[in-house]
């Protein structure tokens, strides 16, 4: 059995130890996945992410979960697309997870959920962002049970079509 699921769905009714937030550098809620984990958390997420003095591209924090299910949320902000800093983009887009994933290690978690990071707003390409994903998780989350949750149909159907292994 692998430890990496891919499946759609709602990442803040993910019932576990960990979700990743798809977070913004002030960590202070946005658009997206990380205002939807911000509306289901509760007024106290914001509150605590007020006293993390932001996060660069990169990096991740750690917070309480609040009213999710999820005992902590992992922010991580990743890069924002440029086709001309591609390599960059990547290298930034990898600590992104494996920073989350070093996180949730030091906190005991043993499960975890991530969106696809980047993809969305910062424009990412979707397969591109999925394979990073995957080999990250693979690479530096083998002591935890890790989802990625897809929230959009077209993310979805590049998962299905290229990563049959892991749909669920």
């Amino acid at each position: 059995m692998s430890n990496l699921i891919i499946t759609q769905g709602d990442i803040t009714t993910f019932s576990g130890d960990a979700i990743v937030n798809a977070a913004n550098p002030s960590l202070l809620g946005g658009g997206g996945v990380d205002g939807a984990i911000h509306r289901a958390a509760g007024p106290e997420l914001v509150k605590e992410c007020a006293t993390l003095g932001g996060c660069e591209t990169g990096n991740a924090k750690i917070t309480k979960g609040y009213n999710l299910k999820a005992k902590f949320v992992i922010h991580t902000v990743g890069p924002i697309y440029s086709s001309k800093h591609s390599d960059e983009c990547k290298l930034l887009l990898e600590s992104c997870y494996k920073k989350s994933l070093e996180l949730a290690e030091q906190n005991n978690c043993k499960s975890i959920a991530f969106p696809l990071i980047s993809a969305g707003v910062y424009g990412y390409p979707k397969k591109e962002a999925l394979e990073v994903a995957i080999d990250m998780i693979r690479n530096y989350g083998k002591n935890l049970e890790v989802q990625i949750i897809l929230f959009d149909k077209e993310i979805c159907k590049i998962a299905q079509k290229n990563f049959k292994d892991y749909w669920k």
